[in-house]
């Protein structure tokens, strides 16, 4: 009797475990079947993006440059699924990020003694009471009207009044945006480990534990005067925090491009009209650095990813293209299109021209539009992208260097190098593509390239956003 006893919760435990969810433990005839890998999420078209899928072709031109006699290399490489915006970042779309950046200020400020001093705008506490990092309330709206003394100065500190034409203006200045991601890279790179004996996989050579590996970090801040400070550190790697790196950049557009860009043209108007006017709400933004576009993804993701967090559902980062994504989409995936429309003819069969560029010498205007136009003012590729040769040029994420493909693999390909701030100029160039409303039809190409200094906007460069298709529910 003792015995039956002493057996039964062990049968008991056996039919629990037979009646359970499949798992290990569970007879499956003795054959590998593998564990449950739960539920699958297909990943929804995010809102106004295409899928350019995988494919495989030749990047670069691969011809002698008849300007400077030199040959630029070609490739074959492959490149994974990826979803892209199906036209160019407008000025509409990046004052929401703007208008985020300004709105976060004021509730810091409303929430801060020295001006509102409303705990409100400050969550401190979880539901349960438990402290946690103090992060903004975004469910209380700011006063914009009927407000009182203190609310209008945390308000009104944002803003400047030109001392000439006594216009009200967002202060540009104060537009800045901090963030920080984690390089999984250079953590996983095999010299990197923080354990000494997982460096070296030749066993004949036993680990030196005392040997010490040199990392730089990124770090950033806002000293006294209200100055940005954007610092690349080195120091002996001590943990994973070793490869969170931190920046603060300056997101506002800089709309004096136009002048700069351009000497001794009348070029007024749109330096006071191109990003703020809503007529051209709904062309591209332009004046936009690649630190600044970088910065715009990163807040892109986590917009999305804040209000996703009650489904449980994970998403990769938006990012700019690299430039082999980049190209690939721009050709339909085919090497022989060099120009998104799949021919070398410039005009359709009504004699349109079949982009936004310079046509022949000054003559912006013959294709009908003098500076950027509208996006999707011209047909799409195949893939269904908008405005991929001409109208503006767009970053990507790729460093520029002159051996252009040669450094890269052929699996995915890119070239990174986070320059220091102590680096040279020279090394701060990335790789700009598409071509603009003011190139001839050449650099409108999608097969050529072209770089920009990552801390220079320009008007003529914009950019859109990819995404990496992941469709995992946690």
């Amino acid at each position: 009797m003792t015995i039956r006893n002493q057996s039964l919760p062990i049968l008991l435990l056996t039919i629990l475990a037979a009646c359970g969810r499949p798992g290990i433990g569970v007879s499956t005839g003795g054959e590998l079947t593998g564990v449950p890998v739960g539920k699958v999420w297909h990943e929804p078209t995010p809102y106004n993006m295409v899928l350019v899928k995988r494919g495989a072709y030749r990047m670069g031109p691969g011809e002698i440059d008849s300007l400077w006699g030199i040959t630029v290399p070609t490739r074959g490489v492959s490149v994974d699924d990826f979803w892209m915006d199906e036209a160019e970042i407008t000025n509409a779309q990046y004052k929401q990020f703007v208008f985020w950046v300004r709105d976060s200020i004021i509730r810091e400020r409303l929430a801060d003694p020295a001006y509102a001093g409303d705990e409100r705008y400050k969550i401190t506490e979880d539901e349960y009471g438990d402290p946690i990092p103090p992060r903004l309330n975004w469910s209380i709206p700011i006063p914009w009207t009927r407000n009182t003394e203190e609310e209008e100065a945390a308000i009104n500190s944002v803003y400047v009044t030109h001392p000439i034409t006594g216009k009200k203006m967002l202060d540009a200045r104060q537009m800045n945006f901090r963030y920080e991601w984690f390089d999984a890279t250079e953590a996983a790179k095999r010299h990197k480990r923080l354990n000494p004996e997982e460096r070296i996989l030749n066993t004949d050579i036993p680990p030196d534990p005392d040997e010490v590996i040199m990392i730089t970090k990124d770090t950033a801040y806002i000293d006294e005067t209200g100055r940005i400070v954007n610092e690349t550190i080195t120091r002996p790697l001590s943990s994973l925090y070793d490869f969170v790196h931190t920046r603060i950049v300056n997101i506002y557009p800089d709309t004096t491009c136009w002048v700069n860009d351009f000497e001794n043209a009348n070029n007024e108007y749109y330096l006071h009209n191109y990003f703020s006017h809503p007529a051209f709400a709904h062309h591209p933004v332009v004046g936009v650095t690649w630190e600044a576009a970088t910065a715009f993804c990163e807040w892109r993701t986590m917009f999305l990813r804040r209000s996703l967090q009650r489904q449980e559902v994970t998403i990769e980062k938006y990012r700019l293209p690299t430039e082999a994504e980049w190209e690939m989409a721009a050709r339909s995936g085919k090497t022989e299109n060099r120009y998104p429309w799949g021919s070398d003819d410039l005009q359709d069969d009504k004699a349109c021209y079949l982009a936004n560029f310079k046509p022949g010498e000054g003559a912006y205007a013959a294709d009908r539009n003098l500076i950027p136009a509208k996006t999707r003012s011209y047909p799409p590729n195949d893939f269904g992208l908008y405005d991929m040769a001409g109208n503006v040029a767009e970053w990507t994420s790729t460093a520029y260097t002159e051996s252009g493909n040669r450094l890269m693999s052929d699996m995915n390909p890119e070239y990174r190098y986070d320059a220091a701030v102590e680096d040279p100029y020279l090394l701060k160039r990335k790789v700009v593509k598409g071509g603009s409303w003011k190139d001839i039809s050449t650099f409108i190409r999608s097969d050529m390239r072209d770089s920009e200094f990552q801390n220079r906007g320009r008007s003529y460069i914009g950019f859109r956003c990819v995404r990496t298709p992941s469709g995992v529910r946690k």
